[in-house]
């Protein structure tokens, strides 16, 4: 069973001096000590596990850099091309005396887009991100609330703060980027307007109620620089008034990004009251939506809009929202506890789920996505989705939250490809091509490159520079627990890995020191006993998929019914399209699990997005049989998974797998056979 808290560290000595380095496998990372250099949590709270780093620490590389890129030219970085909710004109945000476009959609993009500008360093990005971050800094009352024009009157006691919290997190970000002062003042004046509400006031709306966490956790980040004890009392306030995400028996509310964004909460709050119950609170909500609504891979769960009781198909999909969510919250958990799990949560969703939502070059997206799906169409499939729309096609403006607020995935995934640590080292717990400049020890400055394929490849290289040479600090790196025969190579000198582990290393720095993480990859399968016996192929962190012959039909928007969404009326339709996919190969297949292999791994390219069928460098193949009876339903989804008993053809065809997240039509969880 999963642990869920710390329990006490497991450590193997493999020696005093190895390489002159002591080496040490364990659970969990030690709370023990403060970290000097990076500002986290303080007393009374409980102490960070691991501490992220400042918003434009870490630079990326590699395919990692290409995808950066890409969503720059693409939806996020021109996204004012197509979002009326962007148009400056009449724009609340701009203006609080304006009472147009004042709600989430814009803090939403911002927040990608702020990100994605601190990370590139891109100037023209960072112009238009301050335009609208002094706009937010420019709009605060004399009571201390901020933004578009507020219903809370005397007469109408009502307050929408959910489009604030959005609001505060880009400023938390920016502030680490600029050191910009007037965000701690503009934040606690805020938070003193927030203590002035009544109880019968706050967060009494539906979106707030239930994502109060993220003010809770900026409440936290304020109170980490200025302690202030006032903001110790904003923060029980916070969560009585929130939605109660502890409860044992019974989520708050089903939809899906309330439960990908709300779960964290009780977690966020143990980290102001130092209360387990409150931490397990939290994995107890991950793990119950998946056991009733999430027997699939991918690291997501069926929900559609809203989680059904019985809704466990794997043809059940999930927002672009909730995916983000979930992997903002998978990051936060680890921060607060360093469990390995999130870590590998991480990467099943943002591997497997997230990126084969878009189009090839991060124009458009799809609103929803299954691990079985097998038409991606403008058709509205109510009323098997409880939503009237074409929210299955790949489009660059139907939907108000997904459109706008994808954009902080990539950039907030970057930004946790390493971490400061308690003890004035770091920890390099997910893994990509990237480099940083750190402090460690008593200020020391260190230069790290990491250079990597992976999770299409098997290396990680970690190149240490040092402003001072004979620097001692620790360095940990997270061994998943899924390979065999790991091994750490320090200075040449090899070491067998732990699987499911940190390994800390800690040893006496010099510039020229080398590190090669060597993570072997192999095959293996999950069975989903609860969606009839299906199964999914795994190959590290990589989860597979059927490969579809994908029919790409490309149209303009006025074809299609998604001319009447609102858009911005100069939008060029032959820049913007939308795209139908339909299955051009047979797809209804059962399969032998233990006749997949690896047949084809090639050289990753360069420059381009590596989530496609084109560009994947994997290719597996299997056994399969046809299942008949396993066609389109009648709402023009893929149909529910067959049984055991249904009949598989009697021919055995040799069938070809790709990574799931190159996948844009995909079967994931396949029934068996022999």
């Amino acid at each position: 069973m999963k642990k869920y808290f710390f329990t006490l560290i497991t450590i193997l000595t493999l020696g005093s001096c190895y390489n002159n380095a002591d080496i040490q496998f364990m659970d969990r990372i030690p709370t023990e000590g403060h970290n000097r250099n990076y500002v986290s949590t303080v007393a009374p709270m409980q102490p960070q596990s691991l501490i992220s780093l400042p918003s434009g620490t870490i630079k990326p590389a590699g395919w990692l850099r290409t995808m950066l890129e890409l969503q720059k030219n693409g939806l996020n970085g021109h996204l004012a091309e197509v979002s009326p909710w962007l148009e400056k004109e009449g724009n609340a945000w701009l203006n609080p005396d304006n009472r147009n476009n004042g709600w989430e959609e814009l803090p939403y993009w911002l927040k990608g887009y702020s990100e994605l500008a601190f990370v590139l360093e891109d100037k023209a990005m960072l112009d238009e991100s301050k335009i609208w971050i002094e706009a937010i800094l420019n709009s605060q009352n004399e009571k201390g609330n901020f933004g578009p024009i507020s219903v809370y009157t005397d007469s109408n006691p009502k307050l929408d703060l959910w489009p604030n919290m959005i609001a505060l997190w880009i400023l938390q970000h920016y502030y680490e980027y600029s050191s910009d002062e007037r965000v701690i003042n503009f934040m606690t004046k805020y938070f003193n307007f927030q203590l002035s509400i009544s109880d019968d006031n706050m967060f009494k709306d539906y979106v707030s109620n239930s994502r109060a966490g993220d003010n809770l956790w900026s409440v936290i980040w304020l109170y980490s620089r200025t302690k202030n004890p006032d903001l110790l009392t904003l923060a029980h306030k916070i969560h009585k008034n929130t939605a109660d995400w502890a409860n044992p028996h019974l989520l708050p509310n089903w939809h899906n990004v309330n439960i990908a964004q709300g779960f964290r909460e009780p977690a966020t709050y143990f980290m102001v009251t130092k209360d387990s119950s409150m931490l397990r609170a939290s994995y107890h909500a991950q793990h119950f939506i998946r056991q009733i609504c999430g027997q699939v891979p991918g690291g997501m769960f069926g929900a559609d809009e809203n989680a059904k009781l019985g809704k466990i198909d794997p043809n059940h999909s999930i927002e672009v929202c909730g995916m983000a969510e979930q992997a903002c919250s998978d990051e936060m958990m680890l921060t607060y506890c360093s469990d390995p799990y999130w870590a590998e949560n991480i990467e099943d969703v943002m591997f497997n789920t997230f990126p084969c939502s878009f189009s090839e070059d991060l124009k458009c997206l799809r609103y929803f996505t299954a691990p079985n799906m097998v038409l991606s169409d403008t058709s509205d499939h109510t009323p098997a989705i409880d939503y009237h729309g074409a929210f299955f096609s790949i489009n660059p403006v139907f939907c108000r939250c997904c459109h706008h607020n994808h954009g902080f995935a990539w950039p907030y995934y970057n930004n946790h490809l390493l971490y400061a640590t308690p003890d004035d080292g770091i920890a390099s717990v997910i893994f990509n091509s990237c480099t940083a400049n750190v402090l460690v020890a008593d200020s020391k400055n260190v230069g790290i490159k990491i250079t990597t394929d992976y999770p299409f490849e098997e290396t990680i290289t970690y190149e240490f520079s040092m402003e001072d040479d004979n620097v001692v600090f620790p360095f940990y790196i997270r061994i998943p627990s899924w390979t065999k025969n790991a091994t750490v190579e320090i200075n040449g000198s090899s070491i067998c890995a732990e699987p499911g582990k940190y390994m800390k290393i800690n040893r006496t720095w010099k510039t020229g020191d080398k590190i090669v993480a060597n993570f072997p990859m192999s095959i293996s399968y999950r069975q989903w006993q609860a969606n009839k016996n299906s199964v999914s192929i795994d190959y590290g962190p990589l989860t597979l998929s059927l490969k579809i012959k994908e029919n790409v039909e490309k149209l303009h928007i006025s074809e299609t019914s998604i001319a009447s969404f609102p858009r911005v009326k100069t939008m060029d339709e032959e820049k913007w399209p939308v795209y139908n996919i339909t299955a051009g190969s047979p797809w209804n297949y059962s399969i032998n699990p233990e006749t997949v292999s690896l047949i084809s791994k090639k050289k990753l390219k360069q420059g381009v997005n590596p989530f496609t069928q084109e560009n994947i460098p994997l290719l597996f193949s299997a056994k399969g049989r046809i299942i008949p009876s396993w066609t389109i339903d009648d709402y023009k989804l893929c149909g529910a998974l067959p049984y055991d008993q249904d009949p598989r053809s009697e021919r055995v065809d040799d069938i070809e797998l790709i990574p799931m997240g190159a996948a844009r039509l995909r079967i994931s969880s396949f029934p068996q056979c022999k």
